[in-house]
């Protein structure tokens, strides 16, 4: 316990934050409810790879099935759209429209700071711009690149490709189906998200209730993992305003975290479940100090210099290694590569939950195959 400032705060270990991360990611036990209550829970999925919230949600659901998160895409009730960091989530849409005014920050930055577009859009009237946008994307919804040439008609001495990407920065734009749906492909088509579900968001965000949310998720947390989780800067303010309505921490390097008074944080003795994770797996993400679920190092080899984040795998709660799933020929094979030599009883969890894994991807496979490779 520290004492001060007339309060007594408890210092968790890295374990307990582990712990207590993954019971609220539900990867220390399968839930058994619908994807949509779980997508409201986690606050979207990461979604750059159009399957990687399918995996995610296998990696946390008892029973889930594709056709479930789907059936949520083709119906409106969630949507993929540019939100947290600037990259693309799968979320409710209730907290699309919650969360896209909050983070619009984060795009007008973009538009400030991107130097492949800043010149070509200096003194652009961008509301005109905006508007005429949404006319476009509305009446018809387009592909970025589809939309470039129909921009030049307005504004011929620009540049296409700036004025496409200041559309995307300034309209809240969601990506329809068929892109996202499972076994099923296609370019990022785009329209408002106003337009997609026929109601506008709130005028003004929300930070306050936003940010209990993201302990729900991700907690304990300091200000500096939240921010790194949205995006967002100056959130220390907002921690303030919220300050009584929260329990405070400190981690083992002294730093201050935030929690929902009655948040699970569970005995952090017992041995969490070998999981895998999905691409780009939104827990890997939720944090500026993600010691809790990944080190530094390990960091390195699973977050590539292309920006693909690798299906990992974790053992004893944190990363301990990577996977690659191929089928081809009606031969399914999962090889997982660890970064330390796994016990067989590790190994044999590793190895169910690959096999898990291969039922889930491949259920046609007429083989199924896990190999195991130790990182040079």
């Amino acid at each position: 316990m520290i004492s001060g400032t007339g309060t007594t705060r408890e210092r968790l270990t890295r374990r307990a934050l582990t712990h207590a991360t993954l019971d609220r990611q539900h990867l220390l036990r399968r839930g058994s409810g619908s994807a949509a209550d779980l997508l409201t829970h986690l606050f979207g999925l990461q979604a750059q790879s159009p399957m990687a919230p399918y995996f995610a949600l296998w990696a946390r659901l008892d029973r889930f099935d594709p056709a479930e998160l789907s059936a949520l895409i083709a119906t409106r009730e969630v949507v993929r759209m540019v939100l947290m960091r600037g990259t693309v989530h799968a979320v409710t849409a209730a907290d699309a429209l919650a969360l896209r005014p909050w983070v619009q920050p984060i795009m007008d930055t973009d538009l400030r700071t991107n130097t492949a577009h800043r010149d070509a859009l200096s003194g652009l009237d961008l509301a005109a711009m905006a508007a005429v946008s949404r006319e476009l994307l509305d009446a018809d919804p387009m592909t970025m690149a589809q939309l470039r040439p129909l921009l030049a008609r307005h504004w011929p001495d620009r540049d296409p490709a700036a004025l496409a990407h200041a559309a995307r920065c300034l309209l809240p734009l969601v990506q329809v189906p068929p892109r996202g749906l499972w076994g099923r492909s296609g370019q990022p088509v785009c329209t408002t998200a106003e337009n997609w579900l026929g109601v506008a968001g709130p005028a003004q965000p929300e930070p306050e209730r936003l940010l209990l949310r993201y302990l729900a998720a991700y907690g304990p947390a300091s200000v500096a993992d939240a921010q790194a989780w949205s995006g967002l800067t100056r959130l220390a303010e907002v921690f303030e305003r919220l300050r009584p309505r929260l329990r405070a921490f400190l981690d083992e390097d002294g730093a201050e975290l935030f929690d929902l008074p009655d948040a699970p944080r569970p005995d952090p003795s017992c041995a969490p479940p070998a999981r895998i994770l999905a691409p780009f797996d939104s827990v890997l993400l939720g944090h500026a100090n993600r010691a809790r679920v990944i080190s530094d190092e390990h960091r390195k080899v699973v977050f590539t210099v292309n920006g693909i984040i690798k299906p990992t795998i974790l053992v004893d709660g944190t990363v301990a290694g990577f996977v690659t799933v191929t089928a081809k020929k009606g031969a399914g094979v999962v090889e997982v590569t660890t970064f330390r030599r796994l016990g067989k009883g590790v190994e044999s969890e590793v190895e169910s939950e690959a096999l898990r894994l291969l039922g889930f991807a491949h259920p046609g496979a007429d083989s199924q195959d896990v190999r195991f490779i130790p990182m040079p």
